[in-house]
């Protein structure tokens, strides 16, 4: 698999944990760390876009990271 379709396939997989998160109930901070994921994961399809596939992997997996200490929390 190459960088592109990796990181194409991180961002998918990324909206569809944040679809499960968005239909829990969350307290205020769990929804900041949230917001925080989604800029991750805008920056992410924004470097995507100019090819700097370093950066937006960095990025979506920030973006997980940020999910994933919602759901193991």
């Amino acid at each position: 698999m190459n960088e592109k379709t990796r990181i194409e396939k991180d961002i998918v997989m990324f909206e569809e944990n944040l679809t499960k998160l968005e239909e829990s109930t969350l307290n205020l901070s769990q929804n900041k760390t949230i917001e925080l994921a989604k800029q991750y994961y805008n920056d992410s399809k924004y470097y995507l876009k100019k090819e700097d596939f370093f950066t937006a992997f960095g990025c979506i997996n920030y973006a997980h990271g940020l999910l994933d200490s919602i759901t193991k929390s």
